[in-house]
């Protein structure tokens, strides 16, 4: 059985911290600091591990520091998280290999990706580096990878990651 790995976006990770004006994301504001919470809590419990992409991190300090109520306490949480998972603390995996994903190489292949992505998709360049994440781990065949997003756009790359994965499995056989 493949190890669950599940990379936090941003709109979660609003939800999840509680800030203000983001409580809630996706289709119908599915996503609540409840959910998130008892999605968190059950999925480590079995195992699964967290995945905070860099991504993240920027994204939701940029809204941390422009909130006025709370920002203290809010970014004291964010700043426990980013060190958690920089130190791969339970139940957060250290992703020392992130850096390979920003040398000038990957930065210029990220770029030409985007280039088109965001034409045809309105896809955000942070979207797009969460994207090389969820690959970087799937093309290991050794994790089963989740992206918990409420947006729709990026989690259907979840779907076409597994689904490419899945094809160059069966080509091996």
């Amino acid at each position: 059985m493949k190890k669950k790995v599940i990379i936090i976006d941003t709109n979660v990770m609003c939800v999840w911290l509680q800030i203000p004006g983001k409580e809630t994301a996706g289709k119908n504001n599915s996503i609540t600091y409840e959910s998130v919470k008892t999605y968190i809590e059950e999925e480590t419990r079995k195992g699964a591990t967290l995945v905070l992409p860099l991504t993240s991190i920027i994204e939701t300090g940029n809204f941390v520091a422009q909130i006025e109520q709370n920002r203290n306490a809010i970014g004291r949480k964010l700043a426990d998280m980013i060190i958690a998972a920089a130190t791969g603390t339970a139940p957060w995996v250290a992703f020392s290999q992130q850096g390979d994903l920003w040398t000038n190489e990957a930065l210029v292949n990220l770029a030409n990706r985007w280039r088109e992505t965001v034409v045809t998709e309105k896809q955000s360049i942070g979207d797009a580096a969460i994207v090389d994440v969820a690959e970087y781990y799937a093309k290991s065949h050794l994790f089963e990878v989740v992206i918990y997003t409420g947006d729709g756009g990026l989690k259907n790359h979840e779907y076409r990651i597994a689904g490419q994965i899945q094809k160059t499995l069966r080509r091996n056989r």
